[in-house]
């Protein structure tokens, strides 16, 4: 019996030679289990020369009541024009010295409907004040340097057996849980 693949995220850590605080990045992946992930994540992140952990993950079925499916690119689909999106939004708090981020996901035809889905939310209303505005990193306003299609970004071996089959819901579905702590990939 052939084990379900599933679509991860993954934030990992590592505090890089030269650094003096922990750094992160996103991390998407395909495979049955974490820890099937476990070589590519680690050719991601090359300069952390497997000093990594996982400080947060979810699996990736149902985002904005779509189901998200992993099928074969030789599994014939019907051609679906919502796109999965990885947004990255920037903000601040006041007397805080610190840039807080909020990583969301979301299911739009185009990147300005996701855009439109990211500025809907508490942390864009809330992280930010006169002079320190919430933004999608790099580009203050509208513009959406941190936004990307999910396939895009996909390791180029996951990318080249594997596409996203994006399914509207009739019904409401209930988004997969995260999973937030300190996960080190031998443990996995």
């Amino acid at each position: 019996m052939e084990k379900e693949l599933k679509l991860y995220m993954l934030m990992l850590g590592c505090t890089p030679a030269g650094r003096l605080t922990e750094q992160h990045d996103i991390f998407f992946g395909i495979g049955s289990s974490l820890k099937d992930l476990i070589p590519q994540i680690k050719n991601f992140w090359p300069e952390a020369k497997g000093k990594l952990h996982i400080d947060a993950w979810r699996e990736v079925s149902v985002v904005d009541d779509f189901t998200i499916e992993v099928v074969s690119k030789n599994t014939p689909t019907t051609p679906s024009l919502a796109q999965l999106f990885f947004i990255n939004l920037g903000g601040y708090k006041e007397n805080e010295f610190e840039e807080y981020h909020y990583k969301m996901l979301a299911v739009a035809n185009k990147l300005a409907l996701a855009t439109k889905k990211s500025k809907a939310t508490a942390f864009y209303k809330h992280c930010g004040f006169k002079g320190a505005e919430s933004h999608l990193d790099e580009k203050y306003g509208i513009d959406i340097d941190d936004s990307y299609k999910v396939v895009d970004i996909l390791p180029e071996e996951f990318k080249s057996l594997y596409t996203l089959k994006i399914t509207k819901s009739e019904v409401p579905l209930k988004e997969n849980p995260l999973h937030i702590g300190y996960f080190q990939l031998k443990k996995l």
